[in-house]
């Protein structure tokens, strides 16, 4: 950290910090001495070799001292540190030594190597030393293009180097197989990646001198994965089981010797033959291997069989010959040589111990198939010696088991050949001493084989449930059939009965992110000669294998001597293991090849360092000052001889703990070293103090986990399923909590290494990481607590805990004699809350290093005020789960059950008599009891409960005589409670609001850090959102409302569930349905639900909806009552269904009554009239697909009474009818050439009917009158016009809030106009795709209402039309509404059946009605628009009017009396209405003039056949009118003889878009242009003012007329006729449209001559 951004306090004391001492090693009474030279730099790091050692300074450069043979002369010792010069301006984060080399890392992940090079460990090649740090490349060759790797940190031995990368991947360089690289050619000068931990996660890596340790994150639990039966490496069973002659063994703790198997995401797994990659390929033969093959066999039989441990032993039966038999035929053939071999092993001890101890362990390295491959079978001798062994083994233990070592042997030979070769490589090459015969001499390693012989236990795989237990054995004895048994496979048997949570806390991968994981495992591979690896053997490893023994036990580091290595675990405690020559292991117990527990004095270990052939321990002293222990060489120079003796156990150097507060210790060769910090203001204490008191509350957390609660949880009958939930809850939550403080613990030592800044501690930069922990555990024990867990478990546990009764006073550091059981177990797990106080300790003292303007200063007093605060709160949360636990023990059982729920607390009670309901009865005992969650009402035996997200308080006045009272508002109950006194009251008041506010929050378990603990409360607000059950409402009973609340009453949007499965969710109006909903309900019958959508008022469907029935009808229409009334559609059936049918029309009370339109599709024919109760009564009219059309009067819907019967073929009965299509009484029918029949009839329509009657023939001159008689009356029996859809435009109406149609306020009418478009829009809003941009701007403009001031003028009038074309554009507006639902009943009435040309007039007068209703509607919104027919004026006199067309006379606008501008209906809304309503309505005209369109259409098709000349002078047209030239494409041609269709082409032209225009209004302008354009083109060729008479003009229009080749032009011209203005007749537009008329007849019945 830069000196500008310390506070000038800490600039003070930075010169204390980072001090170095050195002293000799191999001695206990040491005297530390200063480093001289430094002058007052802070050292970060410093690493030591075996001569000499590199320091790292806070600004980032490095210096070296002691002998530096690569840069001076070899013996000269440079004292005083000398600077690396070369490594000025690179910023150096990170420095190693290994025993002559040096490295460091910068701070951009480069790599500088120098120092001795003599195996490539610098990764220069061909260069025995380099003197200056020279660059190291590391460039990953998988990625394309090359990456450099950036490099983390790293670790140096002899001959090798490691490196960490970002990554978390190994890569190294050196030489030896501690590099862990498959490949036998050293030295390796370019950085490899040490491929078999790829993919997993390295923490750190530590070098010894011909060995390497990697600290490994474990991987992450693969939930339900099946156990692998085999080895996915060596193929070997996991679990083996061997039968000895009274008992069994079984384990389970196979150790692979190739190293663990490659994950599952590489492609292949490395098999490595070094004797086939042996230099020269040369395999091993007998002479080559005479010299290691005895020691060999032998260490490998002595550290195979082992009872827990791995062993070369397998129980694969009689597999051997699969694929090797080759090898296995000369298996067992040598008996003498075994019998000479048995008597060679002179040693006893070891026979009896494989007789004891054999446990077969499952080893054979790779498969079988590859055997071959990977062992060229060495001749005679070899196999002899292998079998010998089996042979010995096979004597001494019985036939038995032979089988099962053969296949051992084969796995023994693999692994000799396997490091046969690099064993035998040239001493001077590996370094390590010859493996020759001599070798066996050296009793130490005697010893160590046979250590590495007895019962061993360290590779088993060491459950989490179990914690070590040092020495004795782990066997557990079952009689007779069970004898030896991994204990961790029994326990893998009997867990399925028991229950268990996982103790293994729930890491939350947030912590595992931000602090160092304690789930590691630790990697080890190398020469193991001395055991150094940990596997309990004393084999080399030449690729990275897991130490099985060290798994679970929460290692957070490394350290790797010269021959001997230590982990360091999150419980302060350090394994060691390896060679112990010098006792620098720590302990006295063998073997040492497994990790073993270092007895250090200290209170806990934080920091370790392995020298060459010593260790240092960095432990917490009682006064938080760390000591520092030694254990090692005991040089002691008594009379001046030299005695060298080793420490039984580690020493504490008295020296060392005046120097100050040492941050750091290194062990190196000849030297050690401290980095030392003196304690300015305090600072350094405090650090140490909260590093020390946190790794000891760990250690204690995990001795309760261990030693209570998981002893707890094991026991049997621990209550019902509630509580043992409630208890694993706690559990996990404790382990949790364990698991965090363990992981703080870890990262306060790795602070104290490091620059000890106060803004980067854990507790300050992840607060809420501690904050969450502590108050999710606090809330599961205080649950556990008031459901009387801690009580319950007392009986159970009583046996456990009175056995262990001074472990549990020791954790709960209770002293008092007779202890209640419960008080214990309280303590015991209340106790992790006492630590916040601590932590807020700790950091108010850090704060008072600093000066209180810092930021530093801010921080740590801000962190501490929150720790407190959240002590207080939890310490809150305690004593209330104490109080309501105390008050569920005097409440009376029953209620108890009932009531009692893990969460619940009490508030406060009334059984001091100080609350009580009013007008209650003498004798009712109304007790009222307030929890954080409800308020509960309790009588003699029953109980009520309210739950407080639905309750309302109110204080009543005091005028009433409601002295104290307060009133109680539930969704189905009122009722008001009278306390004692206003003190109670008051109390009452408060509590209750506090309550039901935090209730409504959710926020009682959390506080706002950093706020006081005091929040201001506030009133509860009286509208929210809650979840209610309704018990006793007649309506709602038993129904879950789930939604917003108003004093009391759903009230807003919500979702009401009723039991019975209906649902509605929509909005409510105080308590009832009201607004826009959706409710289904369920049909059982059907096993489908009807489903309304759409409006409610006051608990009922009322408006617009749609209901979907469960039958498949769908009603679409207005409700009331939830009832259809009004306006509707009812759908029945698809198409294809049985009846299909559709109804339109109006409603009353459920039933069809008024007009409406029934297409029944099955039967083909459409009913249009009258209804009551359903049925068709009054008058109507039918039309069926096959043309027949009756109208006339309904009964009990039959036709009966008087009515009309048509055929398509033109026959008509007019008479009496008594039911559907039965003629019945008096009538007359009338044939198609007129003749007609008059009397009585009877009989169906199509069936023969009988007639009396008499036969009429009118004269040939009457007949021509008479015949359409009949078709003239049609209509006048049919529902009139005006009755028609009654019930539409009364909607309109009323939404406009009139009465009755004109009846009403027009303000009012406006103001529900802006309603409806605002409510609609709102409603819009939620779901914006269903309105259009160009909708959402018509919406904007409508809520204009155009103004009406003064005289009403053109402008005015252009102004309403406009808006009107808009309102009626969207349906959200009344008027818009009003013409879609008028185009949809059109459309239903006149499409499909219904287009028959009989309907034409009906359907012709049904549209000039709707005009005359809709304009009413317009006129009473805009009063001042005058009535129909009236003449607005024009304000401004027009410029002279052109010229008439056909009187010469000038004209403004047309033949009307006085100029001006003529209001109507037509002109108004017809724009709006026909384009909808047109292609029903044109399809009628089309049907209707069929015969008359056919006959002109003919004639138009032979006249067109000619060319113009011909065609003009046939229909007579004046020669001059003739056009002398015509412009094809745009040049002008003389008119020949054969020119087509030229003349008068833009006439025709025009004449011909009459059909692309729907308003007659449109239609006549057309008209109009075409006559302009003929005068056009005739007045261009006369040359001279010319003006028409109707002779001349007329030929020319027909000429036009038959070019145009409109076809159905009889339906255009009938169309005008029938909708033109009236005014219109007289005027211009009308002569001109009847000049059309006329040409239309004209073709029909010209005659082509």
């Amino acid at each position: 950290m830069d000196s500008q951004e310390r506070s000038s306090e800490e600039a003070e004391g930075a010169k204390e910090r980072g001090l170095v001492y050195v002293w000799k090693a191999g001695s206990c009474s040491v005297t530390p001495a200063r480093l001289p030279g430094l002058s007052g730099k802070t050292v970060l790091q410093a690493a030591l070799g075996i001569h000499h050692g590199v320091l790292l300074t806070e600004g980032g450069e490095v210096y070296s001292f002691g002998k530096l043979p690569w840069r001076s002369r070899p013996e000269e010792c440079v004292n005083s540190p000398v600077l690396e010069s070369t490594l000025l301006g690179h910023r150096i984060i990170t420095v190693a030594a290994g025993s002559f080399h040096n490295g460091a890392v910068t701070e951009s992940g480069v790599v500088y190597m120098w120092g001795n090079n003599s195996a490539g460990q610098c990764a220069v090649a061909n260069q025995p030393c380099v003197p200056e740090p020279q660059l190291v490349s590391i460039c990953d060759s998988e990625t394309s293009p090359l990456l450099s790797v950036r490099i983390l940190q790293l670790a140096c031995g002899e001959e090798h180097t490691l490196a960490l990368s970002l990554s978390r991947e190994i890569w190294a360089w050196g030489s030896g197989c501690q590099l862990g690289l498959i490949t036998t050619a050293f030295p390796v000068t370019k950085p490899q990646k040490v491929e078999h931990l790829a993919g997993r996660v390295v923490l750190q890596i530590a070098c010894g001198a011909y060995h390497s340790l990697a600290l490994v994150q474990c991987l992450p639990v693969q939930e339900m994965k099946p156990i692998p039966e085999r080895c996915n490496h060596c193929s070997q069973p996991l679990i083996t089981m061997t039968d000895k002659e009274d008992h069994v063994i079984i384990s389970d703790s196979h150790c692979c010797p190739l190293g663990v198997a490659l994950s599952d995401n590489q492609p292949e797994n490395h098999v490595f033959c070094p004797s086939s990659d042996a230099p020269g390929g040369k395999s091993v033969t007998a002479g080559q291997s005479e010299d290691f093959q005895k020691p060999l066999v032998e260490q490998h039989r002595l550290g195979g069989l082992e009872s827990d441990g791995p062993s070369g032993l397998s129980s694969t039966g009689g597999r051997e010959d699969s694929g090797t038999s080759g090898l296995g035929n000369t298996l067992l053939s040598d008996k003498k040589e075994v019998k000479e071999y048995l008597i060679g092993l002179s040693d006893n001890s070891l026979n009896e111990s494989l007789n004891k101890n054999i446990s077969t362990e499952p080893e054979q390295p790779c498969q079988e198939e590859q055997l071959g491959a990977c062992i060229p079978g060495p001749p005679g001798s070899s196999t002899s010696t292998l079998n010998s062994l089996v042979a010995s083994c096979a004597s001494a233990v019985g036939v038995r088991v032979a089988a099962t070592y053969e296949a051992g042997a084969l796995s023994l030979k693999k692994v000799m050949n396997f490091y046969g070769t690099s064993s035998s490589e040239p001493a001077s090459q590996s370094g390590s001493r010859s493996p020759g015969p001599e070798a066996l001499k050296d009793s130490r390693e005697e010893q160590v084989r046979l250590e590495s012989m007895q019962g061993k236990k360290s590779s088993s795989l060491v459950d989490i449930r179990e914690e070590e237990s040092e020495g004795g054995s782990r066997r557990l004895s079952l009689p007779g059939l069970l004898s030896q048994v991994s204990p961790r496979l029994l326990r893998k048997v009997g867990r399925a009965k028991m229950r268990t949570v996982a103790l293994t806390p729930t890491y939350s991968g947030e912590a595992d992110a931000l602090l160092p994981s304690l789930r590691t495992e630790v990697w080890s591979w190398g020469k193991g000669k001395e055991g150094q690896l940990g596997h309990g053997d004393v084999l080399p490893r030449l690729q990275p294998l897991c130490v099985k023994s060290l798994d679970g036990k929460e290692v957070i580091h490394l350290s790797a001597g010269g021959h001997h290595s230590l982990a360091l675990t999150a419980k302060s405690q350090v394994y060691s293991w390896g060679s112990n020559i010098s006792g620098q292991l720590g302990h006295l117990n063998s073997p040492t090849t497994v990790p073993r527990l270092a007895k250090v004095c200290g209170d806990g270990i934080w920091t370790t360092a392995a020298g060459l052939d010593y260790s240092l321990f960095l432990a917490d002293e009682k006064d938080f000052q760390p000591g520092l222990y030694y254990c090692g060489q005991e040089t002691s120079t008594e009379n001046n001889l030299n005695e060298n003796s080793c420490t039984k156990s580690p020493i504490l150097l008295v020296a060392c703990s005046k120097i100050g507060y040492i941050s750091n210790v290194i062990a190196g060769g000849d030297n050690c070293l401290a980095l030392v910090d003196k304690n300015v203001m305090g600072y350094i204490a405090s650090l140490h103090e909260l590093a020390a008191t946190e790794r000891r509350f760990y250690f204690k957390l995990s001795e309760i986990k261990s030693q209570v609660l998981r002893p707890l949880l094991g026991l049997d009958n621990l209550g019902n399923a509630n509580t043992i939930q409630l208890l694993q809850e706690m559990a996990s939550r404790f382990s949790k909590l364990c698991y965090l403080i363990g992981q703080h613990g870890a990262s306060l030592s790795s602070f104290l290494h490091g620059v000890k800044e106060a803004r980067s501690l854990a507790i300050l930069k992840h607060s809420s990481l501690f904050l969450d922990s502590y108050t999710e555990y606090c809330t599961s024990v205080t649950n556990f607590l008031v459901m009387g867990g801690f009580t319950l478990l007392a009986k159970p546990a009583i046996d456990f805990l009175s056995k262990n009764q001074e472990l549990l006073q020791k954790l709960s550091e209770k002293n008092e004699e007779n202890l209640q059981l419960v008080e214990v177990l309280n303590a015991l797990f209340f106790m992790p809350f006492g630590r916040l106080h601590n932590y807020a300790r700790t950091l108010l003292k850090l704060a008072t290093c600093f000066e209180v303007a810092s930021p530093e200063y801010q921080k740590l007093q801000d962190s501490s005020s929150c720790y407190e605060n959240l002590a207080v709160h939890l310490s809150r949360k305690m004593k209330e789960a104490e109080y309501t636990l105390g008050f569920w023990k005097t409440f009376p059982g029953k209620m108890t059950d009932s009531l009692r729920k893990p969460e619940r607390r009490l508030i406060c009670e009334s059984s001091n008599r100080a609350l009580s309901l009013q007008h209650a009865g003498r004798f009712s005992v109304n007790w009222f009891i307030l929890f954080n969650d409800a308020l509960v009402h309790a009588q003699f035996s029953t109980h009520h409960i309210f739950p407080l997200s639905t309750l309302w308080v109110e204080a009543l006045s005091e005028e009433a005589g409601n002295v104290n009272g307060l009133k109680i508002t539930t969704p189905e109950e009122q009722f008001v409670l009278v306390s004692s006194t206003p003190q109670e009251k008051t109390k009452w008041l408060r509590a209750i609001s506090q309550a039901v506010d935090q209730a409504l929050r959710g926020t009682s378990d959390m506080i706002l850090y950093g706020a006081g603990g005091n929040v201001p409360r506030q009133e509860p607000p009286i509208s929210r959102s809650a979840k209610y059950t309704f018990y006793k409402d007649p309506r709602f009973k038993d129904a879950v409302y789930d939604g917003r609340w108003l004093s009391g009453k759903p009230h807003g949007r919500g979702i009401l569930k009723w039991a019975d499965g209906r649902m509605y969710s929509g909005t409510f109006r105080t308590g009832l349905e009201d607004g826009y909903g959706e409710y289904r309900v369920p049909n059982k019958a059907l096993n489908k639900e009807d489903h309304y959508v759409g409006y409610w008022k006051e608990g009922k469907m009322c408006g617009h909806g749609v209901y979907s029935y469960a039958t498949g009808e769908v009603y679409e229409g207005c409700f009331q009552d939830n009832m259809r009334h009004g306006h509707g559609l009812l759908r029945s059936g698809k198409l294809t269904s049985s009846s299909p049918s559709m109804f339109i029309g109006q409603w009353i009370m459920d039933k069809k009554s008024g007009y409406g339109v029934f297409d029944d599709i099955t039967r083909g024919e459409k009913y249009m009239g009258m209804w009551q109760d359903d049925l068709c009564q009054g008058n109507g009219v039918v039309v069926t697909q096959f043309g027949l059309y009756y109208e006339g009067a309904f009964s009990t819907n039959k036709m009966m009474g008087t009515g009309i019967l048509l055929s398509e073929d033109d026959t008509v009965y007019e008479g009496e009818f008594s039911d559907n299509w039965t003629l019945s009484g008096k009538g007359t029918l009338t044939l198609p050439n007129g003749d007609y029949i008059e009397g009585l009839f009877s009989g169906e329509w199509g069936s023969g009917i009988k007639i009396t009657g008499t036969y009429f023939k009118p004269s040939l001159y009457e007949n021509e009158k008479d015949k359409p008689k009949a078709l003239r009356k049609l209509g006048i029996l049919a529902v009139s016009p005006d009755e028609k859809w009654k019930a539409v435009f009364e909607e309109c109406w009323n939404q406009l809030g009139c009465e009755s149609p004109g009846q009403g306020d027009r303000w009012k009418a406006w103001d529900n106009i802006a309603v409806a478009l605002t409510t609609n829009r709102r409603q819009h809003k939620d779901s914006p795709e269903l309105l259009s941009r160009s909708h959402t701007q018509t919406l904007e403009s409508l809520e204009f209402i155009p103004q009406h001031i003064g005289a009403f003028t053109l402008e005015k009038y252009e102004n309403i039309k406009k808006y009107l074309i808009k309102a009626c554009d969207t349906p959200l507006h009344p008027l818009g509404k009003l013409v879609e639902t008028l185009v949809a009943v059109y459309r239903m009435t006149y499409v499909g059946v219904g287009a028959n040309r009989r309907l034409l007039q009906e359907a012709v007068r049904e549209i000039k009605s709707y005009l005359k209703r809709i304009f009413q509607l317009v006129r009473f919104l805009f009063p001042d628009l005058p009535e129909e027919g009236s003449t607005i004026p024009f304000l401004t006199t027009e410029p002279k009017g052109r010229r008439s067309f056909c009187s010469g006379k000038s004209d403004s606008r047309s033949e009307s009396p006085e100029p001006g501008y003529v209001v109507t209906s037509f002109g108004l809304l017809l724009p709006v209405l026909l384009p909808r309503l047109y292609p029903p309505l044109f399809m009628l005209y089309a049907l209707d003039n069929e015969r008359e369109e056919d006959i002109y259409w003919e004639c138009v098709l032979r006249l067109n056949k000619q060319t113009d000349m011909a065609l003009l002078s046939f229909l007579g047209v004046q020669a001059k009118f003739w056009p002398g030239t015509v412009s094809i494409l745009g040049e002008s041609r003389k008119v020949s003889s054969n020119t087509k269709d030229a003349c008068f082409a833009s006439a025709v032209e025009c004449l011909q878009q009459i059909s692309t225009t729907f308003t007659p209004a449109d239609k006549l302008k057309v008209i109009q242009q075409t006559f302009e354009e003929i005068s056009q083109s005739v007045l261009e060729s006369l040359q001279e003012d010319f003006l028409w008479s109707m002779d001349d003009l007329f030929p020319v229009f027909l000429y036009v007329v038959l070019r145009a080749r409109i076809r159905n032009l009889g339906s255009e011209v009938h169309l005008i006729e029938d909708l033109m203005d009236p005014y219109l007749q007289h005027g211009e537009q009308g002569i001109m449209f009847t000049t059309l008329k006329a040409c239309y007849y004209q073709i029909q019945h010209e005659k082509l001559t």
